[in-house]
């Protein structure tokens, strides 16, 4: 882009920028109060031009001709600017009072108000999509199928039928009929009998949320329009197109493409989060933008007689050039979908094709301010989504702060393509991550790099993969080929986030919310400023580069020089993984046999890396509740697993199908804990205590109302060093009294992982019997079961026990035994 164009205008921006603040405000308040903003800013408004007019007229009134003080032309001009924002902020505050009012007439928000059931006509206005699972307690919360729609006909429990058009969220369970649901179009009309709530936020953009009867498939009563069928035709030519591609590939290309995540999977969403490329993962300007560059060319050379592009090789003339663009935009936007997310994405996409026209960045700032502007005023939602802030800031900074970067770069010797590509990531993770603070509470240090590796990638996998949708409409097997293609490209960009979110430190926990966001956004500010300053910035940059790698890279002996963590010699490890079990027994060199996985893959994970460990030749899961088991594939990742020991009481069944399915897929064979089964693997040996015989059947019906929890596998382990532990599982007072009276010879032990997570329900002969030296408690911050219980906590001291808990000690590992026995916290 040219370099002598002066300043850029600005003028536009404080106009979009009260828009969105205006907007961002009235969405979430009631009527009145928008009525009274706005008010008070077309008040402001007509009093400053008013005023600006009176002076103006009394300085050119005035003797000589000159103007009167005060009445200078600047200081009219600024009257006015300030008369155009508040005419800006009331029109924003009146287009999100309008579009919030709508959500707050008719009977749907009525009967959410009362929780009442109702009848539904709906058009589906998205594509449907399924909801993250998630552990709740010991359960793992079912997933759902979620969707858009708005309601046009309301048919109340006395018969009575009201028409409306209403944008209502609705909550489908998924089971028998779900693959129908996940294949509805938007426009789709559909009967559907729904339970209706209000949104449990302010501000959302629907008026209610309708949690649909049953979970059969959809009642259809109007087919999707040709448009929309048409869409979702090329959509569904290039899912099958990308059909055998590898599963990273499989996954990644539609989303790439079109904004398709169908079957991209929750590991590989978390490694696109870790490393801040998620934006790979939705729809986005940058999209298509690669294609508009490969139809007109670098930016700058639009007016040039050798313009550059396929468009004058095929003979396009400028003009039909343009209306190409114009065109490809809007197929992109119809083949999308026409949401929020993707007309954000086009309207960048646009401001990219004015500078691929002009090449002229000056044109840029006002061409993205009046981008915000109108679709701020179309949608007034997307004010407050963090989608549409950090797509805004993105194109912001590319085209204002990243020039700046690159031209720094190139005076310091660095070739051109890599500085461009540097300053625009640098400029790019600058302005995004204090908003990325706000509601991810981390900092991704992986960001930067990559991006610029992913860099290489997103323009072959894009073209490929669009070329790929064009073809799979007239000619299946050539796009088949084409998306091999593109399969490689795209399986590159997985390898990236991948690679970059197992590096041990590729995070850094930052505070969440506005406050942490400001507190980041300062220190950016301050760093920049400071560099700017410093000397020798080239050999401070190596070194703060050099800092920044080992602190990434994290090797194991620097790691634990400079923490503490894993303290040398370690036997066993508490893993710090919230409301949860995760435990870890040392086997020797890089292997331990590892009891229950926690409720998160991540989190385990993490605590196996830190303490070392690549092997695991046995895994044991207590029990099947989701707070033991749903963090099964993060032990799983990357390691060998010899087998997975578990109970014989496969519930709740779900969770137990889920283990089964999970090592299946890891080809983990399962094998079943046996009463008295006694194992050894190097010097470390233990005998399963519980479940006995029949539990909880016949042989010890007391212990059976506890369900899963008194099925847990109890484990009485020994050290090569002669350390006694004894892991509980999650055992009810019930079946402990059972354990004791079995095994009458427990005898003290030197550690005892407390049941239940140091809940209140414990049998004070048990603790009593075993008088544990250490008692660690596994438990998550704020956790809403109040465990550990303070009754717990005090009965176990008073028996002379040292109590550590993760939720407020973090990892915990033991190191020793006899007088030697240590407890060393905080790691994690």
């Amino acid at each position: 882009m040219k370099d002598d164009e002066g300043p850029a205008d600005l003028r536009l921006v404080p106009l979009a920028a009260a828009v969105w603040a205006a907007a961002a405000c009235a969405v979430g308040v009631t009527g009145w109060w928008t009525v009274a903003g706005v008010t008070v800013c077309l008040v402001g408004a007509v009093l400053l031009l008013v005023w600006a007019s009176v002076r103006r007229r009394r300085g050119l009134d005035g003797g000589s001709g000159a103007a009167a003080p005060g009445a200078t032309p600047g200081w009219r001009l600024r009257a006015t600017a300030w008369a155009g924002v508040l005419l800006c902020a009331a029109a924003g505050a009146a287009s999100a009072g309008l579009h919030a009012a709508d959500l707050r007439r008719g009977p749907v928000p009525e009967l959410a108000r009362e929780y009442a059931r109702a009848r539904l006509e709906v058009a589906v206005t998205s594509d449907p999509r399924l909801t993250r699972p998630k552990v709740r307690g010991n359960a793992m919360a079912p997933v759902s199928i979620v969707l858009d729609g708005e309601v046009t006909r309301v048919e109340r429990s006395d018969g009575s039928v009201h028409r409306t058009r209403t944008p209502v969220l609705l909550i489908v369970p998924s089971g028998k009929g779900r693959e129908e649901w996940l294949r509805l179009l938007p426009t789709t009309r559909l009967q559907v009998g729904a339970r209706l709530a209000p949104p449990l936020r302010p501000g959302e953009p629907f008026a209610a949320v309708a949690k649909v009867d049953g979970a059969g498939p959809p009642r259809i009563v109007g087919p999707p329009s040709t448009l929309q069928r048409t869409a979702g035709d090329l959509r569904a030519g290039l899912r099958r197109a990308t059909d055998k591609l590898d599963p990273d590939a499989r996954a990644l290309l539609p989303g790439l493409v079109v904004g398709d995540t169908s079957r991209v999977g929750p590991e590989l969403r978390d490694a696109f989060e870790a490393t801040d490329l998620t934006h790979l993962l939705a729809v986005s300007g940058s999209n298509l933008t690669l294609v508009l560059l490969l139809l007109i060319g670098r930016p700058g050379r639009a007016h040039q007689v050798e313009r550059g592009g396929l468009a004058p090789r095929i003979g396009l003339s400028l003009r039909v050039t343009a209306l190409a663009g114009g065109g490809l935009t809007l197929a992109f936007v119809i083949v999308c979908r026409p949401d929020p997310s993707v007309l954000r994405a086009a309207a960048c996409g646009l401001v990219a094709l004015l500078a691929i026209g002009t090449g002229r960045r000056r044109s840029l700032i006002p061409a993205l301010a009046a981008a915000v502007l109108v679709l701020v005023l179309y949608d007034p939602w997307l004010a407050r989504s963090y989608g549409f802030l950090l797509s805004v800031l993105a194109t912001g900074a590319l085209l204002t702060i990243a020039p700046r970067w690159s031209e720094a770069l190139r005076r310091r010797r660095v070739p051109g393509g890599p500085a461009e590509a540097l300053g625009a990531a640098l400029a790019a993770q600058a302005v995004c991550a204090p908003v990325v603070v706000v509601f991810a509470a981390r900092v991704s240090l992986v960001a930067v790099p990559a991006n610029l590796f992913a860099e290489l990638a997103v323009a072959p996998a894009t073209v490929c993969g669009f070329a790929t949708l064009a073809l799979a409409a007239v000619w299946m097997p050539a796009a088949e080929g084409l998306a091999w293609v593109a399969g490689w490209p795209a399986g590159w960009l997985a390898r990236v986030a991948r690679t970059g979110a197992a590096l041990p430190g590729a995070e850094l926990t930052w505070p969440g919310g506005w406050w942490g966001g400001l507190a980041l956004a300062l220190l950016t500010v301050l760093l920049v400023l400071g560099v700017r300053r410093l000397p020798y910035r080239g050999a401070v940059g190596v070194i703060v580069a050099g800092v920044l790698l080992l602190v990434v890279v994290r090797p194991a002996p620097l790691a634990r020089w400079t923490t503490g963590w894993p303290p040398p010699g370690w036997v066993f490890a508490m893993c710090q993984v919230g409301q949860g079990d995760a435990t870890v027994l040392a086997a020797g060199e890089d292997s331990a046999v590892v009891v229950d996985a926690g409720p998160d893959p991540v989190p385990v994970d993490r605590c196996l890396r830190e303490l070392g460990v690549r092997r695991v030749p046995l895994l044991v899961l207590t029990h099947f509740h989701a707070d033991h088991v749903a963090g099964l594939p993060g032990v799983l990742k990357g390691r060998s697993v010899g087998a997975i020991q578990t109970t014989g009481l496969e519930e709740p069944p779900a969770q137990a199908a889920f283990v089964r399915r999970t090592a299946a897929a890891a080809g983990v064979p399962l094998v079943r804990a046996g009463p008295g089964e006694r194992r050894r693997i190097g010097g470390l040996e233990w005998r399963v205590l519980w479940p006995w015989a029949g539990v909880g059947g016949a042989a010890v019906p007391e212990a059976s109302d506890g369900g899963p929890n008194d099925a847990s596998v109890t484990l009485l382990v020994r050290t090569a060093g002669g350390l006694r532990l004894l892991l509980l599982g999650d055992l009810e007072p019930p079946a402990q009294r059972a354990l004791a009276r079995l095994h009458p010879g427990l005898g003290p032990v030197d550690v005892l992982k407390v049941a239940h997570h140091g809940s209140a329900h414990q049998d004070p002969g048990l603790m009593e019997a075993v008088r544990p030296r250490l008692a660690l408690v596994s438990a998550g911050r704020d956790n809403p079961y109040g465990h550990p219980s303070p009754r717990t906590l005090e009965a176990l001291r008073a028996g002379g026990a040292r109590v550590l808990r993760t939720d407020q000690d973090g990892a915990v590992a033991v190191v020793g035994a006899g007088a030697g026995l240590v407890a060393v916290p905080g790691g994690g």
